[in-house]
């Protein structure tokens, strides 16, 4: 299998397209223009924003972050959303458990990602565009520091101020919501309206969580349009090949190709690219397949989606097709767990990630994850009661009550997918028995980084805390 980007990337099978991880990294951006970088700002330019917009609309492409919204829909919106300023922002904040995608892309190739971002501004009318990543991922931050200044250099964004944002390492920087409370220079703590409600320094405080003081004319709720990194990264490909194109990879409704992570039980942990529609089996092949004498028992897709189980490997890449599985394509960020793992231990682990990560603004968030997370505790310990697990399902019930983000959806997906999916576990450690002859701590897999098929996780997570500070070292 070729080579691409860094080490620990690879090009998609020779049957599949690789189109955003594609050749050698792109040192700058006159190696970047060597590719077709700048057409497609040119082609923009030289259509109306309608015009383009339509584009992306015929292509069906769907935002790359996890919720696989029309992204031609999305920019529509912001741009015919009334009165109010208009941001552009990218959503670099990659911290999806078991996904590396977006951090991959920008070491491969920052210009194609800036270029699609050249392109939303343009199409939304925006006055200023930011991209938003965190501060931890210095190698990323460096590439879009440099690459930044080159591309407004050259034009690409015209008069319009493109500021890097550096944020802190909570999960819910990453939640668009938060995301913009940290471009304001505050805590991410999500809002009560998405962006497109209330954007940036919105002065319309009657729909939004905090308003700013306003400058100009007040009220105004300044829909603000937010893409993550591989959703802007198809941009420029799709003007310059064209919407048709686009609609020959993958499937009808999830058109396309995808750069999809594959870590945990795996032979050799990846980043790769390939066409939607790729079954997960297949996909997990790409990675060597399980370890020696193993076999897959749970794949999950982020901290976002219902658990996948053995029987369902030949579900497809597809929004839709693993939607109606109870699953989902998420961050496609895919953690596979074998036969030696107990399913009880790993619903603990992904319980507590969230719990440490809610922000607290919601009680039923952060009460419920708290809940739900010390009976998991109790039944791994072999200490858990009935009464633990009636607390548990009475808090997936409520855990969503009246709350500002998608984190306690979450818990309420994954943790129920669990139960769902492996009943006798549940059933044995209740008895104070394992069906694992020695299984093994599992942690949140919250990756650092991913090197020639090593995967580098982040050992603080596991000291990390619900105030969002960390325990000293053991």
């Amino acid at each position: 299998m070729p080579s691409g980007g860094y080490e620990g990337i690879v090009d998609a099978d020779p049957k599949h397209l690789a189109v955003l991880l594609a050749g050698e990294p792109v040192a700058d951006l006159a190696a970047a223009a060597d590719r077709g970088a700048g057409e497609a700002i040119a082609l923009a330019r030289a259509g109306t924003p309608g015009e383009v917009i339509s584009e992306i609309s015929l292509s069906r492409l769907r935002g790359r972050g996890g919720g696989g919204f029309p992204t031609g829909r999305k920019w529509a919106g912001i741009r015919d959303a009334g009165p109010g300023r208009r941001f552009a922002v990218c959503n670099a904040a990659e911290g999806e458990p078991g996904t590396f995608k977006d951090r991959a892309l920008l070491r491969h190739d920052p210009y194609q990602v800036l270029e699609g971002l050249a392109v939303a501004v343009a199409a939304v009318g925006a006055e200023a565009a930011y991209v938003a990543t965190k501060a931890s991922y210095a190698q990323e931050a460096d590439r879009l520091r440099v690459a930044i200044a080159e591309t407004t250099a050259a034009g690409w964004f015209g008069d319009v101020p493109v500021t890097l944002v550096l944020g802190p390492d909570e999960y819910l920087f990453g939640e668009e919501k938060g995301l913009l409370e940290v471009i304001e220079g505050r805590d991410p703590l999500p809002r009560l309206f998405p962006p497109f409600q209330h954007g940036l320094f919105a002065t319309d405080i009657t729909t939004g969580w905090e308003a700013t003081d306003p400058a100009g004319a007040p009220g105004l709720a300044n829909p603000t349009l937010v893409n993550n990194v591989e959703t802007l990264a198809n941009v420029p490909h799709i003007l310059r090949r064209g919407a048709e194109w686009f609609r020959t990879l993958g499937t009808d409704g999830s058109p396309g190709s995808v750069v999809a992570t594959v870590t945990g039980d795996v032979a050799r942990p990846l980043v790769v690219e390939v066409e939607m529609g790729v079954p997960v089996g297949e996909l997990i092949e790409l990675a060597g397949g399980p370890r020696p004498g193993r076999q897959v028992q749970a794949v999950l897709s982020g901290v976002a989606n219902g658990v996948l189980t053995a029987p369902m490997l030949g579900l497809r890449l597809d929004y839709e097709e693993l939607a109606a599985a109870g699953s989902g394509l998420g961050s496609a960020g895919f953690v596979v767990y074998d036969d030696s793992a107990c399913p009880v231990e790993v619903a603990r682990a992904f319980s507590r990630f969230l719990y440490v990560e809610s922000c607290g603004q919601c009680r039923s968030c952060k009460f419920g994850c708290g809940e739900i997370t010390r009976g998991l505790e109790a039944l791994t310990a072999g200490t858990g009661t009935e009464r633990d697990v009636e607390v548990i399902g009475a808090r997936l019930r409520s855990v969503t009550d009246q709350v500002r983000c998608y984190l306690a959806t979450e818990e309420q997906i994954v943790i129920s997918s669990m139960l769902q999916r492996f009943p006798e576990e549940f059933v044995l450690h209740l008895e104070g028995r394992c069906s694992k002859e020695q299984a093994r701590p599992i942690e949140a897999p919250k990756i650092v980084d991913i090197v020639d098929g090593v995967v580098t996780w982040d050992d603080k997570q596991p000291r990390k805390q619900p105030d969002w500070t960390y325990a000293d070292p053991p």
